[in-house]
């Protein structure tokens, strides 16, 4: 019986598909992993075994260690996130980037920002979108899929590395993907304009080669995101505006949210702090604070 280690690079309806030096085969989990609990995901490097000699099919039968896995998107052995939002059509919802950055900074994996629908953008709103998100630890850059532009200084920034792609539906990632594959690999959809939201066109998640060790996660839309689970007292440390203000306000456990002597809050005040990002901050502390007293 043949033996391959490959990558998974997609699943649907209880198969894998893994990718091996003699090809892309068909796979089931054995019953194993189930017992242990445990789901094999798109990126999971395995080890599969044929379930006959010239059969295309076959059975994983183990999955070697992961350096990492996220619950949404469902993925494994990522280096970067590719968080993607459109500049309007469907209007950006901050305070859900906000979370997004904050569960990818939980898992210690970067995020490059992408701001798309750059051809609609109004007078400002990219200066001001700068300004916002400039000290957030993350890279930023703007694209459009309808004009080509900014797509060119995406792939250096993927070049070589493993990423995944998230965002609301209708923000334009399946119509990213197929730029920077430079064919339509992925169904793009239009925007309902009842509700001013995407059509989900992605319904499962895909690892998708578009280079030399080179490869991105496509993954459905998304319209919420949980909140991750740590304490209220640890947000402040995955807002990287607030790091130089460590220690400096008049309470030593000052929470940045209502304390006198704050200089984070000074710092707001004063414009040298988004007031966008702390109003997201605020409001994701008070979440937690209130999902702790129900613990």
């Amino acid at each position: 019986m043949k033996e391959y280690d490959g990558k998974i690079i997609k699943g649907i309806a209880g198969f894998y598909y893994v990718d091996t030096p003699d090809g892309v085969f068909q796979c089931r989990a054995r019953g194993l992993f189930r017992n242990k609990d445990l789901k094999p995901l798109a990126g999971d490097n395995v080890r599969i075994e044929l379930t006959g000699g010239d059969d295309v099919e076959g059975n994983v039968v183990s999955i070697h260690e992961r350096k990492n896995s996220l619950i949404r998107p469902p993925v494994a052995n990522i280096d970067q996130a590719l968080i993607l939002f459109a500049i309007h059509s469907p209007e950006p919802v901050w305070g859900l980037l906000d979370r997004f950055l904050i569960n990818m900074a939980c898992h210690d994996i970067p995020c490059i920002i992408c701001i798309n629908k750059d051809d609609l953008k109004k007078g400002g709103e990219t200066e001001k979108i700068i300004s916002d998100y400039r000290d957030s630890g993350c890279e930023l850059i703007f694209t459009s899929a309808v004009n080509n532009t900014g797509t060119e200084e995406l792939k250096a920034l993927l070049e070589g590395k493993t990423t995944t792609v998230a965002g609301p539906s209708g923000v334009g990632k399946s119509s990213i993907i197929n730029v920077l594959l430079g064919k339509d690999h992925m169904q793009t959809g239009s925007l309902s304009l009842k509700v001013d939201r995407g059509k989900q066109t992605t319904r499962h998640t895909e690892l998708v080669p578009i280079g030399r060790d080179t490869y991105i996660f496509d993954s459905p839309g998304f319209s919420s995101l949980d909140l991750p689970d740590i304490e209220p007292e640890s947000l402040r440390d995955h807002f990287p505006e607030f790091a130089g203000y460590n220690g400096k306000c008049r309470y030593n456990m000052c929470s940045h949210t209502h304390e006198p002597g704050c200089v984070v809050k000074e710092a707001v005040s004063n414009g040298v702090i988004s007031e966008l990002r702390y109003s997201s901050y605020v409001s994701i502390f008070d979440q937690l604070k209130e999902s702790k007293r129900y613990r």
